[in-house]
């Protein structure tokens, strides 16, 4: 049987002055969600991070270049998407194409490659799919964050 999920999807202009959208839109939806403050603040990090990253470095020799990022909830987790080819996702097409990141294969590792160390440090999984641009595939599941605050608790 197929998890249900709602999925929201945002384009914006490869520019690092709305970043801050989709900083605000996260955190409204990870909020509503249940996500705790700390986890919330990890989510909009690693995202930023990713589109921070597509901005800088997917459009260099073009002009008008757009990001998509994709939000697909679930009851335990939230997956966001960072697209810098700048079309829709085909989530279901993503998830079946997507494998696990392996170092050196592809150009997100530009400029010693902290942002995704930064991404991978914060998240429960990362995905990293090259095709017609780069896409960055994150997920943050919602009981982690409260079984380390529950083990917080009771070692305290």
């Amino acid at each position: 049987m197929k998890e249900a999920f709602d999925y929201i999807e945002m384009k914006i202009p490869a520019k690092p002055e709305y970043v801050g959208v989709i900083r605000l839109t996260l955190s409204g939806i990870a909020s509503r969600m249940g996500f705790t403050y700390d986890a919330i603040d990890d989510l909009k990090v690693a995202v930023s991070e990713a589109i921070t990253n597509a901005v800088q470095h997917a459009y260099r020799q073009k002009e008008g270049g757009e990001i998509v990022i994709g939000f697909a909830l679930y009851e335990n987790k939230l997956e966001t998407m960072v697209a810098d080819s700048g079309r829709s996702f085909d989530l279901e097409k993503i998830r079946r194409e997507i494998g696990p990141y392996r170092s050196g294969d592809t150009e997100f590792l530009r400029e010693g490659g902290l942002g995704l160390y930064l991404i991978e440090s914060l998240m429960d999984e990362v995905k990293i799919h090259q095709h017609e641009g780069v896409t960055v595939f994150m997920t943050k599941f919602l009981e982690g964050e409260q079984v380390e605050s529950d083990v917080e608790t009771i070692s305290t």
